[in-house]
């Protein structure tokens, strides 16, 4: 698996997870691709904040620019989303469009959404980001 760091045309940044550059390429082409904040599909890689060391020095772990490894911060990311964010799961548009109309009070929230529903969601102005967490073992 490949993490690619990636901006759309409107310049938000987002990440890409890929089995390789030429899955990457691929559905770039075919425009697959698209930014988590506007949908737009135009997108480019850019220079990634992850640091891989070689051999020629002692390690050959991959930090993050502060040292961490990015396991780390996978993780810490995911154990704040699950303590902060509430779990709606498949009823996710239903929820954040409730919300965004003031028929509920505001909150984060989590959950899935299919793409028909995420199109509704940006035409309704909600805005959201797609996030694929990784499922850690233990």
């Amino acid at each position: 698996m490949i993490i690619y760091d990636l901006k759309c045309r409107d310049g938000h940044k987002f990440e890409g997870w890929f089995k390789d550059r030429g899955a990457f390429d691929e559905q770039r082409l075919q425009q697959l691709i698209a930014c988590p904040v506007c949908g737009n599909t135009e997108t480019v890689l850019i220079p990634s904040s992850v640091v891989v060391r070689g051999r020629a020095n002692s390690s050959a772990a991959i930090t993050t620019q502060n040292g961490e490894p990015p396991l780390k911060l996978l993780r810490e990311l995911q154990e704040y989303i699950h303590k902060n964010f509430d779990n709606v799961g498949d009823k996710f548009a239903e929820v954040a469009l409730r919300i965004h109309h003031g028929e509920e009070d505001s909150r984060n929230i989590r959950g899935t959404a299919t793409g028909s529903e995420e199109e509704t969601l940006r035409e309704e102005g909600v805005q959201f980001i797609k996030m694929p967490l990784p499922k850690f073992d233990g």
